[in-house]
């Protein structure tokens, strides 16, 4: 695993490998919030749409040259984890941060006092590469992974 920021930075007290990958924003529908984020900010899809049966969600990314991928996240169903978020308009759902072991971050953060809200399972958008969630407090919510795959990647 590369690391940028550390070695940009020439930072020594950087948690190796702990890199922002993505945001994850909630929307009521993906093929509408595809349009919005590709007229007004100018992004475009990078991937089909993909299901994530453990979290009920389909999802999308988005990308723009020089800026952080964007991953759209809409609910399957009222059981979605982020269903009563979309249904209000949506907005930020996670920050995600690339590593260099998602099972040695989770324990690190959990450690730390961080609430895991998933532990590390196969995610669906990232070719069934590893993936887990974190409650850091204050609403946000932490996305790891440990990979550079996406599924569904277009043309």
């Amino acid at each position: 695993m590369n690391r940028p920021f550390a070695a940009a930075t020439g930072a020594s007290d950087v948690v190796p490998g702990m890199v922002l990958d993505h945001v994850g924003i909630a929307v009521r529908s993906i093929e509408a919030a595809t349009e919005q984020w590709r007229t007004i900010f100018g992004y475009q899809p990078a991937t089909a749409v993909v299901v994530n049966q453990a979290q009920k969600v389909r999802v999308r990314f988005l990308e723009k040259a020089g800026s952080l991928p964007v991953k759209l996240i809409e609910p399957t169903d009222e059981s979605s984890p982020i269903h009563t978020l979309a249904q209000r308009g949506g907005g930020l759902h996670h920050l995600c941060f690339r590593c260099e072991s998602v099972d040695a971050e989770v324990a690190r953060l959990a450690a730390s006092g961080l609430r895991v809200l998933a532990a590390p399972y196969p995610g669906e958008a990232f070719e069934g590469e590893k993936i887990a969630f974190v409650y850091a407090g204050g609403g946000l919510n932490i996305e790891l992974i440990d990979t550079d795959k996406r599924a569904a990647r277009l043309p």
